[in-house]
């Protein structure tokens, strides 16, 4: 779909060769120049032009085979760079480790990126069966427990935003209502981390806890995830204890004291 802009500091070139970008995903990996075109909303030879700049750059790469692009390793070094500067990813990275080891199952550390969340660390458990996850994915905050975490304690009522654009159904446990999600987001609130069980992907579970700035604002969701046969209900009181302690622990290497919240 078009989209113009009439600030004049804009550079439309600019705009839309990100946005096509921002196109590749985890579930689209590679795209043609006729997909992109219809996408966005843009001629298909301005899509190749911009593609092939972006391929001489060296943020694309051009199939020979199929003739499709991908991305390149240009984007992988900018997103190196920024994930390790970000303050949290430092300080919940070491803890990231010692959940995995505690739990024996994979770890994630996410953030919001407008309605969804996004990996920004992951730990991978020694299991020979894992749950099939990836940096930089994103998942909808609704049916994910690092979601609901970040929508629980979220300041901008980003709840409302979520529910206005629809509550899809991804499994047959997946919450579309959003009176029940009002109401699984008061209780995330009230016991301090989230549950989801099979909502996002069948015979999954996973439990998050929030990671708080030296500000006391929820900023990070930290989780361990894992098939369901592993993660028995009579398991989760006691991982979500070592999760909720592993976002304590984070919060306070980002200056956050606990009395911050008697005054918020």
């Amino acid at each position: 779909m078009s989209t113009k802009n009439n600030n004049p500091q804009i550079l439309s070139s600019v705009s839309n060769a990100l946005r096509i970008l921002k196109s590749f995903s985890t579930f689209e990996p590679t795209q043609k120049v006729s997909d992109l075109s219809e996408s966005l909303g843009l001629s298909k030879s301005t899509v190749s032009r911009l593609l092939s700049t972006l391929a001489h750059e060296g943020f694309v790469i051009k199939e020979k085979k199929t003739g499709k692009y991908k991305l390149g390793l240009s984007v992988l070094t900018l997103g190196g760079i920024v994930t390790n500067h970000l303050e949290i990813h430092k300080e919940a990275a070491p803890l990231l480790h010692e959940l995995v080891n505690d739990t024996g199952e994979t770890a994630h550390l996410s953030i919001l990126d407008g309605l969804h969340t996004i990996y920004i660390h992951k730990e991978d458990c020694s299991h020979p069966v894992r749950i099939l996850t990836h940096l930089g994915r994103k998942n909808p905050t609704y049916c994910t427990s690092s979601g609901k975490v970040l929508l629980a304690f979220d300041e901008n009522n980003l709840i409302e935003k979520v529910i206005e654009k629809g509550l899809h159904a991804y499994t047959s446990k997946s919450i579309t209502d959003p009176d029940e999600l009002r109401k699984e987001l008061e209780l995330v609130r009230e016991r301090g981390y989230a549950i989801s069980t099979e909502e996002l992907t069948e015979g999954t579970r996973s439990v998050s806890a929030p990671i708080r700035d030296h500000t006391g604002k929820v900023v990070s969701a930290i989780n361990i995830v894992g098939p369901l046969q592993r993660i028995p209900d009579y398991k989760v009181p006691d991982i979500a204890k070592k999760v909720t302690n592993a976002g304590k622990e984070a919060s306070e290497r980002l200056g956050y004291d606990k009395r911050l919240l008697v005054v918020r």
